[in-house]
């Protein structure tokens, strides 16, 4: 899998938008506003994704590839290479990031999305 294949996963998720607020180097996949994902374009291989603190630690220790999220709070983000894990987890992760952060979004801005 590529980088711009995970791209299209994230934009996949429903009124998912990108931008890039730290820099040519690293795409931000928002809903609401909400960063779920951070891709790094110049090494092409890592993402970052919020997850659930607990789901966190047992991936970390189940896969090589998932370790605490760069320069993020490493509770709740993980970095996650994702050629070293298999695209069904990915999309899982990806899914689960999303969810998170789609429910942390206030009513009246769900309501504004017509979500």
């Amino acid at each position: 899998m590529n980088v711009e294949e995970v791209r299209e996963i994230c934009l996949s998720m429903p009124h998912a938008t990108e931008d890039m607020p730290f820099g040519e180097g690293v795409l931000a996949v928002r809903v609401g506003g909400k960063i779920f994902s951070l891709i790094d374009l110049e090494k092409a291989e890592t993402l970052n994704l919020k997850c659930d603190p607990e789901k966190a630690i047992e991936l970390r220790e189940e896969y090589s590839g998932i370790i605490p999220g760069y320069h993020m709070n490493k509770a709740l983000w993980n970095t996650v290479y994702f050629n070293q894990i298999p695209v069904k987890l990915l999309k899982e992760l990806i899914q689960h990031s999303y969810e998170l952060i789609l429910n942390s979004i206030t009513k009246n801005k769900r309501k504004e999305l017509g979500i």
